[in-house]
């Protein structure tokens, strides 16, 4: 299946976006549209999921904060970050969401070993985790709607953003730990980089999530 591959270079605002993608989400289950991987940044903004708690909102620079219908509880996003949003289609792709999350964690951490940072996921936490001991922060974060069997939102990297942002909230309400970047890491930080690492694990992502439904037999 033909996946559509859209990047954006001007920050997209967030209203824009969620509305985008939701109509988007419609069509592919309506009508058939393509599914597609949106990335994009944001300008300076929160985003609420479905889960979160107004005790972990500090806000100090006021940056404007949304509902998104999503899962998870407050994230972050701004200009340095890399957000991904897939529009997929989970009814010719396995009807498994949690297989979906499995395999999108393990795209974003085979993007970020194609530029030298190892990443991890952490039992009983939500995100991508990098270092250890003192050094162990959360470079990737992950939050998916499935509507009707399409997926909406989806992940961001931490390319170079201003990590003092995130002091405006407990990020994804794990307080223990800090956020870092791949510019923090001295990895390569351009958005260039981290699109090219996405790209080229993007066909075994989409094949494995894809694997599950030749298996079964999957129906639309």
């Amino acid at each position: 299946m033909t996946v559509e591959w859209q990047q954006s270079d001007a920050p997209v605002p967030y209203e824009e976006a969620l509305a985008d993608m939701t109509a988007r989400a419609a069509a592919i289950r309506e009508t058939g549209a393509p599914e597609r991987i949106w990335l994009l940044e944001h300008p300076p903004l929160f985003t609420a999921g479905t889960s979160a708690d107004p005790a972990e909102l500090f806000n100090p620079d006021g940056f404007p904060v949304y509902e998104a219908g999503r899962g998870g509880r407050y994230t972050y996003h701004g200009p340095g970050q890399r957000v991904g949003y897939l529009n997929l289609d989970l009814g010719k792709r396995g009807r498994d969401i949690r297989r979906f999350v499995h395999l999108l964690e393990g795209w974003m951490i085979d993007a970020l070993g194609e530029l030298g940072v190892e990443a991890r996921r952490e039992p009983g936490r939500i995100g991508i985790w990098t270092g250890h001991g003192p050094d162990e922060a959360k470079i990737g974060a992950i939050g998916v709607r499935v509507k009707r069997w399409v997926t909406l939102h989806g992940f961001s990297i931490n390319v170079a953003p201003d990590l003092s942002h995130f002091g405006g909230i407990v990020p994804c309400g794990i307080s223990e730990f800090g956020v870092t970047s791949l510019e923090k890491l001295g990895a390569p930080s351009d958005m260039a980089s981290i699109d090219a690492a996405l790209k080229k694990h993007a066909d075994n992502f989409l094949a494995q999530l894809h694997a599950k439904c030749e298996q079964d037999a999957c129906n639309s």
